[in-house]
């Protein structure tokens, strides 16, 4: 074949630190223009974002030529420096890691959707147990204690004490290539 063809659809979700409410409405579209702007220069395309104060959700057609991790390091490093030069957000901070998980063309229409209508959906239900929903969606093996930047402890209580050594969010969601 003398070309190189390819359509892959990825969902990926990140948090701000700690999930701090720091993504304000006023900035909001901006940081997606913005975002929007680094995928393209990486020859990727982003079909949609969306989110809330405190995470967003991109669903991107992966270019041919960039992996996965390498293109989310761009977004991430990229937009938090630029989210730095609007006002007072020099202590604004991407969470470690990331979810990653991809999807089919049929599921296309359903996840734009889905992410159009994040602030909605957050108006009842909190990130930890959407994110761990997707994780369990998407059948992604996980620590419960190190999936967000707290660690749990045993008793299910969100705190800073018991994590391991400098383990906040490393560990990075495995891709998952299965169609649904």
């Amino acid at each position: 074949m003398p070309q190189s063809l390819v359509r892959v659809l990825i969902h990926v979700v990140f948090s701000t630190k700690n999930r701090a409410n720091l993504i304000l409405p006023e900035i909001e579209s901006g940081l997606f223009g913005y975002i929007h702007g680094i995928v393209e220069n990486n020859k990727s395309k982003l079909i949609i974002a969306n989110g809330t104060m405190n995470h967003i959700h991109l669903l991107i057609s992966l270019g041919r030529t960039i992996g996965i991790s390498e293109l989310i390091g761009d977004i991430k490093r990229d937009s938090s420096v630029w989210i730095k030069t609007q006002g007072d957000f020099r202590n604004f901070y991407w969470q470690e890691g990331y979810g990653a998980f991809s999807i089919g063309q049929s599921q296309l229409p359903k996840v734009v959707q889905y992410i159009k209508g994040q602030k909605e959906h957050h108006a009842e239900s909190d990130f930890k147990t959407e994110f761990r929903s997707l994780l369990t969606r998407y059948e992604v093996e996980y620590d419960q204690r190190y999936v967000l930047d707290r660690c749990s402890s045993p008793s299910g209580t969100d705190s800073y004490t018991g994590c391991s050594s400098g383990f906040t969010l490393r560990y990075i969601i495995r891709l998952l290539w299965r169609q649904r």
